[in-house]
């Protein structure tokens, strides 16, 4: 079939690439194969040749996601903290100041100990290279200095108050938390050039329990390190998993087709309709919710079209408006998702934790209702800014050139698109949508004037989402940010800029949520679409172990950075 070469590839390998690499043989049965996640990696890797994971444009697709452990790690599933490299932290009164302890024994896959100086060094890197990496724009905002104490001990001095440094930065959940980076490796080199790639010098180095064994634009495998610090300390068992390897996404077809015939043990999200197909095919696939509706769960990560607001038109909030009006949700829910689905009127999931501050602006939500379809407010929103309709039913501006939508996004997100294109057409405006493998850089560079794309942000408060728009990632479109929304209000920086120096759990919390969705609604920089459900097939044939809804220990997102506290839970089915 079309990926019998793939998988020859990825599991017996030719002599000559394997003597070249030291590919070692490991059976089907005791190799984890994940297809599809975030990132550049439609039909191929992109940066398969760096492993630099503060590169701008950069998403755990192939390795990312497992290489670098974290000091903490939270499941939003179960609501818990797990420390990992780090064993505890405390902030002192006023939230200035933060000391964390590092767990003694853990190492670098080249054998040298892990310590506070490489926690020091990555945040200090980061600090003083805003903003030419991921994470240092933000860095370089809360971090005045991380200083080492002792080998275990790091003290991170902050330029204000921010209680949920160590859960937004030093914590994995889903796509976030900062990749702690050695110290020893990096701190000769260029952390805005350095690719970090070097099989043969063992670099990447990890503290994670694989290494990396081969990287090629058609893969990514990972072996196990008989040596990993947490087997040897007692802290985790050695995982069974004995290879990952990681393919890029295809399209769906492909992918059901190699979930139906045991290629893969884990894929990236499938339409209802496939999901079903596959349950049809292959008895030993299910989802985290089984056989039944929903298959899967609500992500952290709403789906909703933004723009690049600092561009004309969509600078303009009333355009963005007409837009949004134009859209009729319950069509993208019935034809995107095949029914198994709900629309979103913000961009929060609706979590436990989210829905009291959800539910505080139901008033607010009446009068900028962001699910309304109303194609007539639409037309005299467009109208009254100048234009008129063509021969073709298009909208056509004052200087006689039709508005255009190219929308932007990917393939999990496949089905939501056109559906939204057609409301659009249908509303006048001149509207496709495209599926590039460069389109995280579009998104990131501005270029993407329109994309459909999810919320990677807020789990337990709203503060994260909430900062996603604040005006200090603007940049020229031409320059790469990230988060990439490009819209810009004093006000609202304001709010947030507060938000971030008070506890989660403060009561304050709910008062300036509202103050900022009061602009943020008025504005709508953002423009809301639906619930996004992660329905990722998990395959029983070689693997038992899965997180479901009766043992919801984490996610099952193959991409996500807690993809590690799966593997050490699964357990060989033969």
């Amino acid at each position: 079939m079309v990926m019998v070469a793939l998988m020859l590839g990825a599991l017996v390998l030719s002599s000559t690439i394997a003597a070249a690499q030291e590919i070692k043989f490991v059976p089907r049965n005791r190799t984890f194969i994940s297809v599809g996640g975030g990132g550049e990696a439609l039909l191929h890797f992109t940066g398969f040749e760096s492993w630099n994971p503060y590169f701008l444009g950069h998403i755990a697709a192939s390795g990312t996601q497992l290489a670098w452990e974290p000091l903490f790690y939270y499941s939003w599933m179960a609501d818990e903290e797990v420390p990992w490299l780090g064993e505890s932290y405390q902030y002192n009164a006023d939230f200035t100041e933060l000391t964390i302890k590092i767990r003694a024994g853990a190492e670098w896959s080249d054998g040298a100990p892990f310590t506070a100086r490489d926690v020091a060094f990555t945040l200090n890197m980061l600090r003083d290279n805003a903003p030419a990496l991921r994470y240092s724009t933000d860095i370089k905002k809360w971090v005045k200095d991380a200083q080492v104490v002792d080998e275990l001990t790091v003290r991170v001095m902050l330029n204000i108050p921010n209680p949920r440094f160590v859960f937004s930065y030093l914590t994995n959940f889903s796509d976030t938390g900062l990749w702690i980076i050695p110290e020893h490796i990096w701190k000769d080199q260029d952390p805005t050039t350095f690719t970090n790639y070097d099989i043969a010098k063992g670099w990447p180095v990890v503290t994670a329990p694989y290494r990396l064994a081969l990287s090629t634009a058609d893969q990514a495998i990972w072996d196990l390190r008989e040596d990993w610090w947490a087997a040897k300390i007692g802290f985790q068992p050695l995982p069974k998993v004995e290879r990952v390897i990681f393919l890029p996404a295809f399209d769906e077809i492909k992918h059901a087709m190699m979930m139906i015939v045991n290629e893969v043990d884990v894929s990236l999200c499938l339409s209802p309709g496939n999901i079903k197909r596959v349950f049809e095919m292959n008895p030993k696939v299910s989802t985290f919710s089984g056989d039944k509706p929903p298959f899967g769960y609500i992500d952290w990560w709403p789906t909703a079209m933004g723009l690049n607001s600092s561009e004309p038109p969509f600078d303009d909030p009333e355009i963005r408006w007409a837009i949004s009006y134009a859209i009729n949700r319950d069509e993208v829910v019935t034809y995107g998702l095949e029914g198994y689905g709900t629309a979103t009127r913000v961009t929060f999931p609706e979590f436990t934790a989210l829905i009291p501050y959800i539910d505080s602006i139901q008033d607010l939500l009446e009068q900028y209702d962001t699910n309304e379809f109303n194609p007539q407010k639409s037309a005299e929103i467009m109208k009254r800014k100048g234009y008129i309709k063509d021969n073709d039913g298009f909208w056509v501006g004052p200087d006689g050139k039709r508005f255009e939508i190219t929308i932007v996004s990917f393939p999990v997100l496949e089905g939501v698109c056109p559906p939204v294109v057609e409301n659009l057409r249908r509303a006048g405006f001149d509207a496709t949508f495209h599926l590039p493998a460069d389109f995280f850089s579009r998104m990131s560079l501005g270029t993407a004037k329109a994309f459909i794309f999810g919320h990677a942000a807020s789990v337990r408060d709203p503060y994260k989402t909430l900062d996603l728009y604040h005006s200090r990632f603007v940049v020229p479109t031409g320059e790469t940010t990230f988060p990439f929304y490009r819209w810009a209000n004093p006000e609202f920086d304001k709010i947030v800029d507060e938000m971030a120096t008070i506890a989660y759990d403060d009561p304050k919390t709910l008062t300036l949520f509202r103050q900022a969705m009061e602009i943020w609604l008025k504005e709508l920089p953002d423009i809301p679409l639906v619930s996004f459900y992660h329905r990722n097939p998990i395959n029983y044939t070689y693997w038992t172990g899965w997180p479901t809804e009766d043992d919801p220990y984490v996610n099952d997102a193959n991409w996500h950075k807690t993809l590690l506290l799966m593997l050490v839970r699964l357990q060989p089915t033969q």
